[in-house]
């Protein structure tokens, strides 16, 4: 090596890039680095917490590794390098027989996923070392137990042994035995078991276990970057939007432990309560016991507080420890710990998740205590946790049967088909049921089925296992740890209290807010969030929900901050008031269609079948008193805000008589010998309009132009309520808007008419209305011209919902149903670009358009009115291209309001920085 190189330099070919970080080197801010874990372990390092040494293996190897398929050629010299570092800091070696170095290997991505490969402890045991461990703890048991783990978690995760064959192995020891727990095996029935768990792993993975420590190591470290590609982390990664080419990085951590006898143990703890957000000790605690014991649910804990009991001298550091990291992280922590007999060791934090409640709670909490202030207060919670927030809840009045209680762990009412396996969840939830997991516990092969599970119940584990962390990670509805439920999942059945078996198929409900468990379906009612928007409940009355006054509280700093109005999608005085009461500043899209369904239908089917313009003046006359109605309705419950009223644009199909049924009555006539002209004449009118393809056929701005006095009578009822609420001292504020343009010239027409008819109509009420004309632009060609559209538009909406279909060629009622599962498994979609816009192709769309169309225009209007109004990513990209507003249905409201402000503040963020 040059004398000028950094001696930390990988000589790998990838220049100036160091593989490996000492806990010593690193600290919070590199987690695209060194992952969550590694970085929080190196944060905790130099605040001088008790973390054991050891390094950090960083995702720039990951990434060489899955790129080329090899480790970087540097990468053992420099883990060499740091392991003999960490051995001499240690005083002892990895593995050797008399005086054995133990570690763990764990994963550790930027962001923490189930699906990844699980932490493996205790590496550098062997047939030879165990004893030398035995020898060095004073304790025999000990020892067998460590290694026993070691072959079950390496064989598991490292081989791909099934990790049932061992735990089966391990009941079946302890039925010998005759006892209920692990901890009551002695050293001779550990031993008996390691022999037995060798030979699983022998016939399972096809070689022995490696009795070599550092070939222990290097597989561990290679199988958690194998790990990245695995299904569940994949599936993960898709699920909750995670880059796939962020990589992991691994952390090599030497071992204490937890298992030495009662004055050890291991624990998990939150510096708040991850579902509540109330400030107190919560956590679990296991004593005599490693780490995975915990979270994995197999040993039932104790509360945290009894740690005060057992070991009053570790709570107390443990108190201060999370204090320092709440006010250091200002955040609720999340802290893994062990206690090795009575020396107090931190193994992890991170910011904890949380549910949407406590997210809430907390922002607000941290607030008021001067940690953080009310921008980052937004940054803390989402627009899909106020989502959850909205969801009903069990009727507490309801009649209920109830089973069983377990740990709350994540609320919500959930009712479903109890199902006892994740593939049965999976296949059921496809074909349209809605089902609970019931298992003993869950772990990372469960991921499916929890996520198409409406809630999960497990018999064991607490709120720190791996159901209850993973479901609040999903804003799933969970039970953990219901133990007088005896769960038989090969036969498929729970028992409950008192004798009642449970089928798979049997209908339960679920508490996630209380830990109740159900038989039956329990009835829902409204959340107390909805009850606080409508207006039925007030934030800051002496009877104010705590939550509903966090919500409170965080809308307005939403709405002080945001740029962005948000409008509702309304097509009635109903849906209008509501949106009113929820915050709506107006109406983005009225969809008149919608108000010809019903009883009226019969009469554009007349218009638009109509072969004379006697007959089709004769169908407008009858259609505009009723039209002109609901648009005084409209105006009146949204007076003083502006409505946007899109012209009829349905697809032709819709407001026709239904070919196949009219085809069969013909037939019949005739077969009859009955009177059927009229049959006839509409059948053929019929067969005359039909489409290969309604959705892009004769609709929107081509049904007004091709059916003379259409859009005129529309306007003309427009205008005519209009002038009706002037003259009742009303403020109607009327916007017209034109769907389905692809070139100027038809808006031209259109609007020249429209033009005229207002004109008409000042006239004869003499009243001066002023009626904005604008159009949707939810066709390529619209953006693509958009500068030549906005000379004859005051407005433009995206109409993002047709503008997806017709960039993608998708037709959305077919493709939903057919492919799109196919396309997010395979990861060609992250999520559906119906529900997240599209911002390389649709996206790029609606901000050309808009820069076009304020070239022209410079005060054109920009609003987004298709379903992506709503979707809490999709604003932030609206707010990012400058539109003005967006219009969702009346309940995502709050989620736009509170994602706008969110965007502004994220803007406001990094133009400071």
């Amino acid at each position: 090596m040059s004398e000028n190189k950094d001696p930390h330099v990988a000589e790998n070919g990838v220049e100036g890039v160091k593989f490996v970080y000492d806990f010593t080197e690193g600290n919070k801010d590199l987690k695209d680095l060194l992952g969550g874990k590694g970085a929080n372990l190196a944060e905790m390092t130099n605040l001088g917490l008790p973390v054991p040494p050891g390094f950090t293996i960083t995702t720039e190897a990951c990434k060489v590794y899955l790129d080329s398929g090899e480790e970087p050629a540097a990468l053992r010299d420099e883990v060499s390098a740091h392991l003999s570092a960490l051995e001499d800091r240690m005083g002892k070696k990895l593995g050797q027989p008399d005086n054995p170095l133990l570690v763990s290997v764990r994963s550790g991505a930027k962001f923490s996923m189930p699906g990844m490969m699980d932490t493996v402890l205790n590496i550098g045991l062997s047939d030879k070392s165990v004893q030398g461990l035995a020898k060095q703890a004073g304790d025999e048991r000990f020892a067998w137990d460590s290694y026993r783990r070691l072959i079950q978690m390496f064989g598991k995760t490292v081989l791909g042994v099934d990790g049932d064959l061992f735990e089966d192995a391990l009941e079946a020891a302890k039925e010998a035995k005759q006892v209920a727990v692990d901890t009551e095996l002695d050293a001779a029935d550990l031993k008996k078991l390691v022999t037995k768990f060798k030979k699983i792993v022998k016939a399972e993975a096809g070689r022995d276990f490696p009795q070599d420590p550092r070939e222990q190591m290097d597989l561990a470290i290679k199988a958690v970057f194998d790990s990245w590609n695995g299904d569940r982390a994949k599936l993960y990664r898709r699920q909750e939007r995670i880059p796939h080419d962020l990589g992991t990085a691994v952390n090599v951590c030497s071992m204490v432990f937890g298992n030495l006898g009662p004055d050890s143990g291991t624990g998990v703890a939150f510096t708040r309560d991850p579902a509540s957000g109330h400030q107190g000790v919560y956590g679990d605690y296991l004593q005599n016991a490693q780490g995975e014991d915990v979270v994995a649910g197999i040993r039932n804990t104790v509360p945290l507080a009894e740690l005060e009991q057992i070991d009053k001298k570790s709570y107390d550091q443990l108190m201060q420890i999370m204090e320092t990291l709440e006010n250091h992280y200002k955040d609720l922590c999340d802290i893994e710990f062990t206690i090795e007999r009575g020396q107090l060791w931190m193994l992890q934090t991170r910011v904890g998740k949380r549910t949407a409640g406590a997210a809430f709670r907390i922002a607000t909490q941290l607030v008021d205590q001067g940690l953080i202030d009310e921008a980052e207060a937004l940054q803390r919670v989402t627009g899909a946790q106020l989502a959850q927030l909205m969801f009903p809840r069990f009727d507490e009045q309801a009649k209920v049967e109830q089973v069983g209680r377990g740990i709350a762990a994540s609320p919500g009412a959930a009712v479903g088909k109890a199902v006892f396996d994740s593939y049965t969840a999976v296949k059921w939830s496809r074909s349209g049921e809605k089902v609970i997991l019931v298992r003993r516990e869950t772990n990372p092969d469960d991921l499916d089925g929890m996520i198409a599970a409406e809630g999960i119940l497990t018999s064991r584990g607490g709120k720190t296992s791996h159901a209850a962390v993973v479901a609040r990670g999903m804003g799933k509805t969970c039970v953990c740890g219901a133990e007088e439920l005896e769960v038989d999942t090969k036969r498929r059945r729970m028992t409950v209290p008192g004798g009642h078996v449970v089928e798979e198929g049997d209908l339960i409900s679920i508490d996630g807010s209380s830990g109740k468990v159900y038989l039956g379906e329990v009835p829902v009612v409204p959340s107390p969030v909805v009850e606080y928007f409508e207006g039925r409940m007030h934030a800051g009355a002496d009877d104010a929900d705590e939550l509903v006054e966090a919500v409170h509280r965080i809308m307005a700093f939403a709405d002080r901050k945001r740029r962005l109005r948000v409008r509702a999608n309304a097509d009635n005085a109903e849906d209008a008031l509501r949106a009113r009461r929820f915050g709506a500043q107006g109406i983005g899209l009225c969809r008149t269609e919608h108000m010809f369904l019903g009883d009226r239908r019969e009469l554009v089917e007349r218009l638009i079948l109509a072969d004379t313009q006697d007959e089709r003046e004769e169908s407008l006359k009858e259609l505009l008193p009723l039209q002109k109605q609901d648009f005084v309705e409209l105006f009146e419950a949204m007076d003083g805000l502006p409505v946007t009223i899109r012209l009829l644009d349905p697809p032709l199909h819709e407001f026709l008589p239904d070919i196949t049924e009219l085809s069969v009555r013909v037939a019949l006539a005739e077969s009859r010998q009955e009177p059927h002209e009229n049959e006839l004449r509409l059948l053929q009118a019929v067969h005359r309009l039909h489409e290969q393809n309604p959705m892009l056929g004769l609709r929107g701005v081509r049904l007004g132009l091709v059916i003379p006095g259409l859009f005129t009578m529309q306007v003309r009822a427009i205008a005519e309520a209009a002038a009706e609420r002037k003259a009742a001292k009303g403020d109607p504020r009327a916007e017209i808007m034109i769907p389905l343009v692809g070139t100027v010239q038809e808006l031209e027409i259109v609007r020249e008419e429209a033009d005229q008819v207002i004109a008409e109509v000042e006239a004869a009420t003499g009243t001066r209305l002023k009626l904005a004309i604008g159009t949707m632009i939810e066709l390529p060609r619209a953006a693509l011209t958009a500068g030549q559209i906005a000379e004859a538009a005051e407005f433009f909406s995206f109409g993002t919902n047709d503008l997806t279909q017709t960039v993608w060629g998708f037709s959305r009622d077919d493709v939903e149903a057919s492919f799109f599962t196919a396309y997010l498994e395979k990861g060609i979609f992250g999520v559906s670009p119906f529900e997240t816009i599209d911002k390389d192709g649709v996206g790029s769309l609606v901000q050309a358009a808009a820069k076009a169309g304020r070239a022209t225009r410079p005060d054109l209007k920009l609003g987004v009115c298709g379903e992506h109004g709503g979707d809490p990513e999709s604003v932030h990209f609206f707010h990012e291209v400058g539109l003005d507003y967006v219009s969702c249905s009346p309940f995502r409201i709050p989620v736009a309001r509170l994602e706008a402000g969110r965007a502004a503040s994220q803007s406001e963020g990094s133009d400071h920085r």
